[in-house]
């Protein structure tokens, strides 16, 4: 077991003397059916063996009709209740931090999947930062538990059927034809270290987290129409403009390129070191899904093995679930000891970069 150069091993505090907050459930849900990369490549012209390799794909879950965020979503959040030994009558507080693409526009999917799962106990709201959401919602929730005494317990819920948003003919959107459906959840729970080990309840001690934003990227990645700059028309409809597009991707991957392992790397290390750790202690690395060079790159920067992450190849990148995911999977295939260090990174087109570090066990 590793020793936080701010305390015991756990990690030290930014706020000395604040509350403990611990993972104590983890939720997944995906739908049943796929597509393979046979099943992308006959759609978007580009060979399979540049699918697997490169885009990193084997296959990703596809929603049917009757599957939306806010279902998905429940499921994953049944998961994570059952994971931890709760009913939804136990949580405080529920946080939405998935995708936008929801069942209905303006809309809180916070509040249906609080009523799908019976959580009536609870208050529900929303955060959103695109596919950094699953970090930053962590973090936001964390803050939340440590800061008011009238909340013990949240549940954190994401979901992504933004699928549906691509145009598999638009190679100017190809980086995101990796986009996968699915959902991921967790409970986040204040208590002392002291009552989770003697109760066995926790899967993890959260830490603290970094995040950063380059707003230059704003304008990178859009949906042209169906907001309040284009509003949805006949003619936006019949012109194709309701999926995700990149007007420029040559000048955002050139920018991009300049910048975003750094960013990660740094957001990354100041986690760690808020949490009284340094890169020298990952014992796991939860990414968010990336291209497989990207993510080897990442790996080899930190100087981790393949074993010391888990490739999302069999999902894609789910959006705001993508480490969760991992996380998941990491425990499920006993990647993860007692006392490990885990690091979550993620990034979101916008662009916000974001991590958060956690003990395992």
């Amino acid at each position: 077991m590793k020793t936080a150069r701010g305390g015991p091993a756990g990690g030290g505090s930014a706020i000395p003397g604040s509350p403990t907050v611990w993972l104590r459930g983890i939720g997944v849900h995906v739908p049943a059916a796929t597509r393979d990369t046979a099943w992308l490549a006959e759609r978007t012209g580009i060979p399979e063996d540049v699918l697997r390799e490169k885009f990193g794909l084997r296959q990703i879950h596809k929603a049917g009709p009757d599957e939306h965020v806010s279902t998905m979503g429940a499921a994953a959040a049944r998961a994570a209740l059952d994971d931890a030994g709760l009913t939804a009558r136990d949580i405080d507080v529920l946080v939405y931090c998935g995708s936008e693409y929801k069942d209905h526009i303006v809309w809180s999917c916070a509040a249906r999947i609080q009523h799908l799962i019976g959580a009536d106990r609870a208050w529900a709201t929303e955060v959103y930062s695109l596919c950094s959401g699953g970090v930053v919602g962590l973090k936001v929730v964390r803050d939340m538990l440590r800061s008011d005494p009238g909340l013990d317990r949240a549940l954190l819920v994401a979901a992504s059927k933004e699928s549906e948003l691509i145009d598999y003919g638009n190679l100017r959107s190809r980086f995101m034809f990796s986009f996968g459906d699915g959902a991921a959840a967790c409970v986040l729970e204040r208590g002392s270290p002291e009552e989770f080990r003697c109760e066995s309840r926790g899967k993890g001690r959260l830490l603290e987290a970094a995040v950063l934003t380059d707003g230059s990227f704003a304008l990178d990645v859009i949906v042209p129409a169906g907001g309040s700059v284009r509003p949805a028309s006949r003619e936006t409809v019949a012109a194709g403009l309701h999926t995700l597009d990149v007007p420029d991707p040559a000048g955002m991957k050139e920018r991009l390129d300049r910048l975003s392992r750094r960013n990660f790397f740094r957001v990354i290390r100041e986690s760690l070191e808020r949490s009284g750790f340094d890169v020298g202690d990952i014992d796991f690395l939860a990414l968010v899904h990336m291209k497989r060079s990207m993510h080897e790159g990442v790996l080899a920067g930190l100087d981790l093995a393949p074993e010391n992450s888990f490739y999302l190849e069999d999902y894609g990148h789910v959006q705001a679930c993508d480490q969760l995911i991992a996380l998941h999977e990491g425990r499920r295939r006993g990647l993860l000891k007692e006392g490990d260090v885990a690091v979550l990174a993620a990034a979101g087109t916008g662009y916000t970069w974001a991590a958060v570090t956690l003990v395992w066990g």
